[in-house]
Protein backbone atom coordinates (compact mmCIF):
# COMPACT_ATOMS: atom_id res chain seq x y z
CA UNK A 1 0.00 0.00 0.00
CA UNK A 2 2.59 2.22 0.55
CA UNK A 3 4.04 1.95 -2.65
CA UNK A 4 1.05 3.02 -4.57
CA UNK A 5 0.95 6.15 -2.65
CA UNK A 6 4.14 7.29 -3.63
CA UNK A 7 3.48 6.37 -7.34
CA UNK A 8 0.18 8.55 -7.95
CA UNK A 9 0.56 8.77 -11.52
CA UNK A 10 0.12 4.70 -11.42
CA UNK A 11 -3.31 5.07 -10.02
CA UNK A 12 -4.17 8.18 -12.30
CA UNK A 13 -3.42 5.93 -15.47
CA UNK A 14 -5.34 2.70 -13.93
CA UNK A 15 -8.49 4.91 -13.80
CA UNK A 16 -8.10 6.50 -16.81
CA UNK A 17 -7.73 2.84 -18.38
CA UNK A 18 -11.15 1.93 -16.29
CA UNK A 19 -12.88 5.14 -17.54
CA UNK A 20 -12.16 3.80 -21.29
CA UNK A 21 -12.47 0.15 -20.93
CA UNK A 22 -16.21 1.28 -19.33
CA UNK A 23 -16.53 3.85 -22.06
CA UNK A 24 -16.34 1.08 -24.52
CA UNK A 25 -18.59 -1.59 -23.41
CA UNK A 26 -21.45 0.91 -22.71
CA UNK A 27 -21.49 3.81 -25.03
CA UNK A 28 -23.41 3.41 -28.25
CA UNK A 29 -21.74 2.95 -31.67
CA UNK A 30 -21.30 5.75 -33.87
CA UNK A 31 -19.50 6.04 -37.06
CA UNK A 32 -19.37 9.41 -39.16
CA UNK A 33 -21.06 7.73 -42.19
CA UNK A 34 -22.90 4.32 -42.41
CA UNK A 35 -20.97 3.78 -45.34
CA UNK A 36 -17.88 1.20 -45.56
CA UNK A 37 -16.23 2.47 -48.98
CA UNK A 38 -14.40 0.10 -50.80
CA UNK A 39 -12.06 1.05 -53.84
CA UNK A 40 -11.06 -0.77 -56.93
CA UNK A 41 -8.01 0.93 -58.16
CA UNK A 42 -6.88 2.12 -60.91
CA UNK A 43 -4.86 -0.32 -63.51
CA UNK A 44 -6.79 -3.35 -61.57
CA UNK A 45 -7.76 -4.61 -64.91
CA UNK A 46 -4.48 -4.60 -66.29
CA UNK A 47 -2.51 -6.24 -63.52
CA UNK A 48 -5.28 -9.26 -63.95
CA UNK A 49 -4.63 -8.92 -67.27
CA UNK A 50 -0.85 -9.16 -66.52
CA UNK A 51 -1.45 -12.23 -64.09
CA UNK A 52 -0.64 -10.57 -60.78
CA UNK A 53 -3.17 -12.53 -58.17
CA UNK A 54 -2.87 -9.31 -55.19
CA UNK A 55 -6.32 -9.20 -53.73
CA UNK A 56 -7.69 -5.30 -54.09
CA UNK A 57 -10.61 -6.56 -52.01
CA UNK A 58 -11.38 -7.95 -48.99
CA UNK A 59 -13.15 -11.77 -49.82
CA UNK A 60 -15.21 -11.02 -46.66
CA UNK A 61 -16.53 -8.10 -46.22
CA UNK A 62 -18.06 -7.10 -42.57
CA UNK A 63 -20.40 -4.95 -41.60
CA UNK A 64 -22.33 -4.01 -38.80
CA UNK A 65 -26.11 -2.59 -38.64
CA UNK A 66 -26.55 0.64 -37.53
CA UNK A 67 -22.96 1.88 -37.42
CA UNK A 68 -21.57 0.73 -41.16
CA UNK A 69 -24.38 -1.09 -43.23
CA UNK A 70 -24.22 0.42 -46.46
CA UNK A 71 -21.41 -1.19 -48.77
CA UNK A 72 -20.18 1.49 -50.81
CA UNK A 73 -18.17 0.61 -53.88
CA UNK A 74 -16.08 2.60 -56.29
CA UNK A 75 -14.82 1.82 -59.43
CA UNK A 76 -11.30 3.84 -59.82
CA UNK A 77 -10.37 1.65 -62.87
CA UNK A 78 -10.64 2.26 -66.64
CA UNK A 79 -12.79 -0.66 -67.17
CA UNK A 80 -16.62 -1.92 -65.97
CA UNK A 81 -16.54 -4.17 -63.04
CA UNK A 82 -19.33 -6.34 -62.22
CA UNK A 83 -21.04 -6.65 -58.46
CA UNK A 84 -23.46 -9.08 -58.42
CA UNK A 85 -26.17 -8.44 -61.45
CA UNK A 86 -24.76 -4.53 -61.12
CA UNK A 87 -22.50 -3.55 -63.94
CA UNK A 88 -20.35 -0.58 -62.37
CA UNK A 89 -18.70 1.68 -64.90
CA UNK A 90 -15.25 3.64 -64.51
CA UNK A 91 -15.70 6.86 -62.41
CA UNK A 92 -19.13 5.13 -60.90
CA UNK A 93 -19.99 4.49 -57.22
CA UNK A 94 -22.60 1.41 -56.17
CA UNK A 95 -24.42 1.65 -52.54
CA UNK A 96 -25.89 -1.62 -51.34
CA UNK A 97 -27.63 -0.52 -48.31
CA UNK A 98 -28.33 -3.49 -46.23
CA UNK A 99 -31.28 -3.33 -43.36
CA UNK A 100 -31.08 -7.67 -41.45
CA UNK A 101 -28.17 -9.51 -40.47
CA UNK A 102 -27.16 -11.81 -43.42
CA UNK A 103 -24.43 -13.20 -45.15
CA UNK A 104 -24.50 -12.41 -48.99
CA UNK A 105 -22.21 -13.61 -51.92
CA UNK A 106 -21.39 -11.80 -54.85
CA UNK A 107 -19.68 -12.51 -58.21
CA UNK A 108 -17.40 -9.79 -58.21
CA UNK A 109 -15.00 -8.77 -61.21
CA UNK A 110 -12.94 -7.53 -58.74
CA UNK A 111 -11.71 -10.64 -57.25
CA UNK A 112 -9.58 -13.30 -58.83
CA UNK A 113 -11.66 -15.91 -57.65
CA UNK A 114 -14.67 -14.03 -59.11
CA UNK A 115 -16.58 -13.92 -55.57
CA UNK A 116 -17.17 -11.19 -52.69
CA UNK A 117 -18.74 -12.06 -49.32
CA UNK A 118 -20.93 -9.67 -47.37
CA UNK A 119 -21.80 -10.92 -43.99
CA UNK A 120 -23.48 -8.32 -42.19
CA UNK A 121 -23.34 -8.68 -38.22
CA UNK A 122 -26.37 -7.38 -35.84
CA UNK A 123 -24.99 -4.74 -33.63
CA UNK A 124 -23.09 -5.79 -30.31
CA UNK A 125 -25.12 -5.79 -27.17
CA UNK A 126 -23.89 -3.40 -24.64
CA UNK A 127 -21.32 -4.57 -22.10
CA UNK A 128 -18.64 -7.55 -23.24
CA UNK A 129 -19.69 -8.05 -26.27
CA UNK A 130 -19.86 -4.31 -27.18
CA UNK A 131 -16.03 -4.17 -25.71
CA UNK A 132 -15.04 -7.29 -27.83
CA UNK A 133 -16.18 -5.64 -30.84
CA UNK A 134 -14.83 -2.47 -30.52
CA UNK A 135 -11.56 -4.04 -29.45
CA UNK A 136 -11.72 -6.16 -32.81
CA UNK A 137 -12.87 -2.97 -35.05
CA UNK A 138 -9.92 -1.05 -33.70
CA UNK A 139 -7.67 -4.06 -34.35
CA UNK A 140 -8.87 -4.39 -38.19
CA UNK A 141 -8.40 -0.59 -38.48
CA UNK A 142 -5.10 -0.89 -36.83
CA UNK A 143 -3.98 -3.48 -39.51
CA UNK A 144 -5.41 -1.98 -42.38
CA UNK A 145 -3.59 1.25 -41.81
CA UNK A 146 -0.45 -0.59 -41.72
CA UNK A 147 2.51 -0.33 -44.19
CA UNK A 148 3.26 -2.93 -46.22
Amino acid sequence: MRSLRRHPAAWSLAACLALALAWAALAPPHAATRDRLFEIPKGTWERRMAGDKVEILPSVVKLTLGVQDVLLLRNSDTVPQQFGPVLIMPGQDFRLPFDQVSENQFACTAHSSGQMTVSVLALPDRGWDRLKWRLATLRHFLIEQSPG
